[in-house]
């Protein structure tokens, strides 16, 4: 009778640690990427339109609000900045002049890269570069969404996306977050109407809860409603009949 031994396989177990996060901040501080902090308090003006465009900036803590003045003075919101965001970026285009007003809305702290140092980082640093991209591609993506707002929906669906957006609505740990000290005219330049909508309809979503006053604006995950539903919030529905 014959008989075969078998000869286990020696099997290797490999382990794959998680690639590390690339850490934006970390880096533009170290001596490598050549930054300059500045701080700056809440209404300062960290560039104005007309501006040279010589740096890029990157928020490192507070609050930015960038708009737009007409040549009659009027002025446009075009986007409200967190910690984490960079601006100023058409600087690396060849723009010769800022096209925004940069304001502090809070206390604010910001690197500034200069232009020539961050074209050169973004051709040899990989891994900033793609997240600089990535993170240029999602506001582009959130300006479009914007203008459709503009162009479809009514003034208090507007405003209430505007929340929304301002509290990371659905952003896993974020939501219910106090917002920070922002006007009802700033809202109103935001969502492309007049402050005193603005005030009727905070008034109204306060009395519905769908926000609160207490200790700051604070939105709540309600909010939502109005922008789901069919009918504007303080329009009478109507009688069947």
């Amino acid at each position: 009778m014959n008989t075969s031994t078998s000869t286990a396989v020696p099997t290797t177990l490999r382990i794959v640690k998680p690639k590390p996060t690339f850490d934006v901040e970390g880096f533009l501080c170290s001596a490598a990427a050549g930054t300059t902090s500045a701080t700056f308090q809440p209404s300062d003006i960290i560039f104005s339109q007309g501006d040279a465009s010589d740096s890029v900036l990157y928020l490192q803590e507070g609050a930015v609000k960038l708009s737009v003045l007409s040549r009659s003075g009027s002025e446009g919101v075009v986007a409200m900045l967190e910690t984490g965001a960079f601006f100023g970026e058409s600087a690396v285009v060849g723009e010769p002049v800022r096209h925004h007003v940069a304001t502090a809305m809070t206390a604010t702290t910001v690197l500034l890269i200069p232009t020539e140092q961050m074209i050169r980082l973004l051709r040899e640093q990989h891994e900033f570069s793609n997240r600089f991209i990535a993170q240029m591609l999602a506001r582009n993506i959130r300006l479009e969404e914007d203008v459709v707002d503009q162009l479809f929906n009514s003034s208090d669906k507007r405003l209430a996306r505007a929340l929304l957006l301002l509290a990371h609505h659905g952003k896993a740990g974020k939501a219910h977050r106090v917002l920070p000290r922002i006007s009802q005219q700033t809202l109103a330049e935001m969502v492309g109407t007049t402050r005193a909508r603005v005030n009727f309809f905070m008034n109204k979503f306060r009395k519905l809860g769908y926000i609160e006053w207490s200790s700051g604006l604070q939105v709540n995950d309600s909010l939502v409603r109005v922008i789901l539903r069919d009918e504007r919030v303080g329009r009478r529905p109507s009688k069947a009949g």
